[in-house]
């Protein structure tokens, strides 16, 4: 028996569950980091960062719902204008249909064909896959999208939060950034398995990008504990 799974099926929460990952674990421990260089007291410092996990979460949910409320609104225009035409004008439509499937390596017989018979069998269906590229697997879901977005951001906030129980001396802005690219390490990994992706490349620029953000703001945190001491 054949099977096949495909990546693409789960892209869409799929991005947006590593990109709420990535940003709940670079951003906290970036936070937490820049604070504890800074000097700041410990509770501060934990109070920081449940602000900033309760905030980016918050932000993450209402920012992919938003942007692919967005997608989904000209998906739908799109889906509209698609039906004027065909109302409008089938015949060329038709033609339309048939030059596409010429293009993709088809004779001219075999692409009118093609194009009468599944303009028979459901019209808007066909110029929204063959024509603009719209399939039900790569539709527009703002509820599924914010929903992992928020909870995966939720997730790799709390890492870095955990740190600070274990951590909360002097050495934190290191421990938390050391263990923080880690975690970003085993999330390009897991990222990369999900996709059925390499897992290297995945796992490298994760890593380097969190590592420039943390040592960003351990250097602006490490300024102005100086400046304010």
């Amino acid at each position: 028996m054949h099977e096949e799974t495909h990546a693409v099926t789960r892209i869409g929460w799929l991005r947006a569950a590593i990109l709420g990952a990535n940003d709940g674990i670079v951003s906290t421990a970036s936070l937490i980091a820049g604070v504890a260089a800074a000097g700041t007291a410990p509770h501060a410092i934990l109070l920081t960062g449940i602000a900033g996990l309760v905030a980016g979460a918050m932000s993450m949910a209402a920012g992919e719902y938003v942007s692919v409320s967005s997608q989904s609104d000209a998906e739908m225009a799109d889906v509209e204008l698609e039906k004027r035409h065909l109302a409008a004008d089938p015949e060329f439509e038709l033609e339309e249909l048939t030059q596409i499937y010429e293009q993709r390596g088809l004779s001219r017989a075999l692409a009118e064909r093609v194009a009468v018979e599944l303009t028979a069998h459901d019209a808007l269906d066909t110029h929204l896959r063959d024509e603009l590229g719209m399939t039900e697997t790569m539709a527009a879901r703002p509820i599924q999208a914010a929903i992992a977005s928020a909870a995966s951001f939720t997730v790799g906030a709390a890492l870095p939060l955990l740190v600070v129980l274990l951590d909360s001396g002097p050495s934190l802005p290191w421990t938390v950034s050391g263990a923080s690219l880690i975690f970003l390490a085993l999330l390009g990994a897991l990222g990369a398995w999900a996709g059925n992706a390499p897992m290297l490349r995945p796992v490298a620029r994760v890593t380097f990008w969190g590592a420039m953000a943390m040592a960003a703001t351990i250097a602006i945190g490490s300024l102005f504990g100086t400046v304010a001491a």
